[in-house]
């Protein structure tokens, strides 16, 4: 089953920068603005290498963003912005948090660590999403040119009893590390370097499957680097001298945050649809359409928050259509559904994001897998009420507000061997990347 280790990470050096300055969220979560902000902040911040910006004359000088990222990365361990790790360690990690639209404050506790990486047939690592290949391209380059993983693979693992947490967090004293990122999120990190508390830990884990939460593109890149080297590497002892266990070769393993799925701090938003540039988008020729497949009742105008509210009442699968032509909440007519998606797994049926992406963006708008996958038409945002403002600006046609997966209908899926539709899931918060490195050599 899973095969967990430590290992000597690399970690900014706080006699050489300030951690707030350096960090960053996962490269796929920058947005340009962050992207500048990042640059910014810091000559060292993590940014430069995950997500670097292409500079003038790149082509003539025979560079790009990935050979810089090699060479940041080589001059920052060589100047002492980064330092290694001594000794092999898995480190705790907590984040607390305030819930986005709930004002609840929860905790959310894991550990990071290195992961063996395994193809999904031999049924350890499941995945709930379909990749796309260009991410996993640009992830590849990177990875081959810096020969290291610098964010965290979000993996869940089940134990109800919380035995792994009271492993590594019973009698935890101050964080070695704290910081706040932008949203308000406040990370801690407890490193962990005793030989037999690791062993508990590894030992501890060695039964679980486990679900990629966040991290596929990364995973799947991981995986295929993996296997390029698995003919060539040096392949040595699944226990080193120590006693601790170790990767058969390092490209064997990757960098990940383990997180129990039965925990109460782990929470899932809801992505919201917004579709665009529509050729002759017509409010109610599309309300008139719906009503083959669903109970269509038009609302009161309202906000955002207003409509979340009506979404989260309702007994079956729902969404909340805004248009300029009016809003309105669609409620599916099981029995047609069933008939619809005759050929669709039933787990999978009953998700309001199957129902929405087979019927309504499908059959009803149009936009068929390939101009989902390319986005062509489509927004994904998770604040509802940006997503409602640009109908009301005339930036979209029609959005479309949704409640958000279950854990129960993610580990269903998953364990299934199935696949979600593309952001189906949004866990929040993320890890920021950079409180760890996992250099190959």
């Amino acid at each position: 089953m899973a095969r967990l280790y430590p290992f000597r990470a690399w970690r900014y050096n706080p006699a050489a920068v300030r951690l707030d300055d350096v960090v960053t969220q996962p490269y796929d979560k920058i947005s340009p603005a962050m992207q500048q902000a990042y640059y910014q902040r810091s000559p060292y911040n993590l940014v430069r290498i995950i997500l670097g910006l292409p500079e003038l004359f790149d082509a003539e000088k025979g560079e790009n963003v990935y050979t810089r990222a090699a060479r940041d990365f080589r001059a920052w361990r060589e100047c002492g912005v980064l330092a290694q790790e001594q000794d092999p360690c898995v480190f705790a990690y907590a984040q607390r948090f305030q819930v986005p639209g709930a004002g609840i404050v929860k905790e959310r506790r894991g550990f990071i660590a290195l992961g063996k990486l395994h193809d999904y047939s031999e049924k350890v690592v499941f995945r709930h999403e379909q990749t796309l290949s260009k991410p996993k391209s640009d992830r590849l380059n990177l990875l081959k040119a810096t020969r290291a993983h610098f964010g965290q693979i979000f993996m869940l693992y089940s134990d109800p009893s919380g035995s792994v947490e009271k492993i590594l967090y019973d009698g935890k004293g101050p964080a070695d590390v704290e910081v706040t990122d932008e949203y308000g999120v406040v990370h801690r990190l407890w490193r962990v370097n005793n030989p037999a508390v690791i062993r508990l830990l590894t030992t501890a884990m060695a039964d679980k499957k486990l679900i990629i939460a966040d991290g596929h593109h990364r995973y799947e890149t991981a995986l295929n680097y993996a296997r390029e080297h698995a003919s060539t590497a040096a392949v040595q002892p699944e226990m080193s001298a120590t006693g601790l266990p170790q990767p058969a070769y390092p490209e064997a393993a990757a960098m990940m945050t383990f997180v129990n799925m039965d925990s109460d701090g782990l929470v899932i938003l809801p992505t919201h649809r917004v579709v665009h540039s529509l050729k002759d988008f017509d409010p109610a020729a599309f309300r008139a359409r719906a009503e083959e497949f669903f109970t269509v009742e038009k609302l009161a105008p309202g906000d955002a928050q207003s409509y979340i509210a009506a979404l989260k009442a309702q007994k079956v699968t729902a969404f909340v259509a805004v248009t300029r032509g009016g809003d309105f909440l669609l409620c599916a007519k099981p029995e047609t559904m069933t008939k619809v998606l005759a050929d669709v797994p039933e787990r999978q049926r009953q998700l309001d994001l199957t129902q929405l992406h087979s019927v309504v963006l499908d059959r009803l708008l149009g936009l068929d897998a390939e101009k989902v996958r390319e986005q062509t038409n489509l927004r994904y945002l998770r604040d509802a009420s940006e997503a409602v403002d640009q109908v009301r600006k005339g930036e979209a046609d029609v959005t479309f507000l949704t409640n958000p997966v279950t854990m129960e209908q993610l580990r269903e899926v998953a364990f299934a061997g199935e696949v979600m539709p593309q952001k189906s899931t949004d866990f929040f918060p993320k890890l920021l990347s950079g409180l760890t490195i996992y250099a190959l050599e």
